[in-house]
């Protein structure tokens, strides 16, 4: 899935601070914007394990447009965090689906073209979409 970021710039005298909005507690600086990324990549994995170890509801992805008009977030930067989050959603189940060809193959392109793990995933992530809204 991927997760809006807020990045907050720093200078010479602050860090580059990083936070993902949508996953509570995911927040991280570091001296440049390429470790607080690495940083912020790491929490957000820390945080989604403390969450499912909990039991409680992995939260997906907001809209970039949403939070921009949140006044929390005003003048900052805006990126995305690619976080595979099927680790958090317990354990996996095989099924058996039938779906028309025409179907198949435009997610097997959609997989392909956009560097998607599997299948699998992008199923999982289309029905994650579909079930948030």
């Amino acid at each position: 899935m991927r997760y809006p970021i807020c990045i907050e710039w720093g200078d010479e005298t602050t860090a580059v601070g990083i936070q993902v909005p949508d996953i509570p507690g995911a927040i991280t600086a570091a001296d440049t914007f390429e470790e607080a990324y690495g940083a912020a990549i790491e929490i957000a994995h820390i945080m989604l394990e403390e969450l499912a170890a909990r039991g409680e509801r992995i939260p997906l992805p907001s809209a970039t447009a949403v939070l921009r008009n949140d006044a929390e977030y005003t003048d900052m930067g805006w990126g995305m965090l690619d976080i595979d989050i099927t680790p958090y959603l317990g354990k996996t189940e095989k099924v058996n689906v039938t779906l028309p060809g025409f179907v198949i193959s435009q997610i097997d392109r959609f997989v392909r073209e956009h560097n998607v793990k599997s299948r699998s995933s992008f199923l999982t992530d289309a029905a994650l979409e579909k079930l948030g809204r």
